[in-house]
């Protein structure tokens, strides 16, 4: 690669300023962006700078980019050193870039270069007419079509010694050249043409259509035969495990009526049935129960069960007996009431009632 330096002062041109027509462009790309990101425009306008003045950055131009832009010039020099599209020395009529990175050194970029040495000179000079200068660069991006130069502002792809010596030619020459790959090649396709998705069918719909047309009978096969294979399996299975027979299953089954007076009564039966009346007749199974003895006095309410309040304490005392102090922390329980005191008999289903908890000591 070439030192990235400016052209000596000799060279250098005294000043610089945009053509008019120039000026208006670099306003418009200025004018993309906000307002304190001026900077970003450093580009497009070295580029522009570059055209301007016959294919090369002098040292004016861009203090001139650096003044339109309102940047410092070392930044702007930074800018215009870094990248090799900016060519810092005069250049020929036809500036041609070689790409020397792995994929064109592989392909034949090292012949190129000699060849071009031979022909033109060490790189970075202009040969003596003024036509022709090259430069090794960086990847130019065509790497499929290696190996490759740029000239000027258009690619040329798969090229040799000899096909870079006859393109040379024909632009010294004025003749027209074909931009691009030089063994017809289309875009980055495979040397000899594509060697894939070449069936006419893929294009024509004819392939879909043949596709889509086996896909729907093979859906039909298999369900075809996926019917035939449940119903082998459905005959199969009835074969050897055979269901009873229901002939009633699904059918309204007819239950008899229900056996009530009024069904009864609408047959002209007696509503209530001899066995019935006789049941109802009897004492012991009446519903209303047996009635008390006659000329037996009713007994008192007090006689017969305790209040509910006392009923729900359970206690053993009459009702006309007060019932006793509880006893102090320590003392014994109180006995029982005396023997002689007759206690009311409690209902049936009562069981005897439990004497109250002892009181914890502490």
């Amino acid at each position: 690669m070439a030192n990235r330096r400016l052209a000596p002062a000799a060279e250098q041109p005294e000043s610089f300023a945009f053509t008019p027509e120039n000026a208006a462009w670099a306003k418009g790309q200025i004018a993309k962006y906000p307002e304190g990101r001026q900077a970003s425009a450093v580009i497009p306008l070295l580029w522009r700078a570059q055209e301007q003045n016959g294919g090369w950055l002098p040292q004016k131009a861009i203090e001139a980019v650096a003044a339109e832009l309102g940047m410092p010039a070392i930044r702007v020099l930074e800018v215009a050193t870094f990248y090799t599209m900016f060519a810092l020395e005069p250049v020929g009529r036809y500036w041609i870039q070689v790409c020397g990175t792995v994929p064109c050194d592989s392909c034949g970029a090292r012949e190129l270069k000699d060849m071009l040495h031979q022909r033109l000179g060490p790189s970075g000079h202009v040969d003596p007419t003024g036509t022709f200068s090259w430069l090794e660069v960086e990847c130019l991006g065509a790497c499929c079509n290696a190996p490759m130069v740029q000239i000027n502002q258009d690619y040329y792809e798969d090229l040799t010694p000899e096909l870079l010596g006859k393109l040379m030619d024909d632009l010294a020459a004025g003749r027209p050249v074909k931009v691009g790959s030089q063994i017809d090649r289309n875009a980055s396709e495979p040397l000899g043409g594509p060697n894939t998705l070449t069936d006419p069918t893929l294009y024509d719909g004819s392939r879909v259509g043949a596709w889509r047309k086996r896909f729907e009978e093979s859906r039909k096969d298999e369900g075809a035969q996926a019917g035939k294979s449940e119903a082998a399996s459905s005959e199969q299975q009835a074969a050897t495990n055979p269901k009873p027979a229901r002939p009633d299953a699904g059918r309204a089954v007819e239950t008899t009526s229900s056996d009530a007076p009024a069904q009864r009564a609408a047959a002209g039966e007696a509503p209530v049935k001899s066995g019935d009346r006789a049941e109802a007749a009897e004492q012991e199974h009446s519903t209303a129960g047996k009635s008390e003895a006659p000329g037996s006095q009713p007994k008192a309410i007090k006689d017969l069960e305790p209040a509910g309040a006392e009923a729900g304490s359970q206690s053993s005392l009459p009702r006309d007996v007060p019932p006793p102090q509880p006893a102090a922390s320590g003392e014994e329980e109180p006995s029982e009431p005396a023997p002689n005191v007759e206690s009311p008999k409690l209902p049936k289903g009562r069981g005897k009632p439990k004497p109250p908890a002892k009181p914890e000591r502490t």
